[in-house]
């Protein structure tokens, strides 16, 4: 196994990596919309929600040897279900090789964050 980091996407808020390598496949932890620069989540909407826990996630994925066209599964947590068609046109711009979703709406987000997304990707 084999820990990522990178200074690129936020530290991680508690006991965990960012992402662990595990054969040929990338495991991420889930990312919420913190800019790693301020470590604050700086928007209130779920587009540019959305757009930060992507480029968090793609800041992770490069760092263990990885892109998001290499993502084979993504799980979404999404604070507000009614935000799904909103969050779908952010998401799709972004995951264009249609990887295997899960998407789920949740009862609270660290830090009240309207989105988080974890994927698996291959290395």
């Amino acid at each position: 196994m084999e820990f990522v980091s990178t200074k690129n996407a936020p530290a991680a808020i508690g006991p965990y990596s960012q992402a662990v390598i595990s054969g040929n496949l990338i495991y991420t932890s889930g990312q919420i919309p913190i800019n790693p620069e301020s470590g604050n989540i700086e928007t209130s909407d779920i587009s540019s929600q959305t757009e930060q826990v992507i480029k968090n996630l793609k800041a992770v994925l490069e760092a263990a040897g990885s892109s998001l066209d290499k993502v084979v599964k993504t799980t979404c947590f999404l604070q507000h279900i009614q935000d799904f068609a909103t969050f779908n046109s952010v998401y799709e711009k972004h995951f264009t090789v249609k990887p295997a979703r899960s998407c789920v709406e949740v009862a609270a987000l660290p830090k009240g964050a309207l989105v988080e997304i974890e994927v698996i990707a291959e290395k």
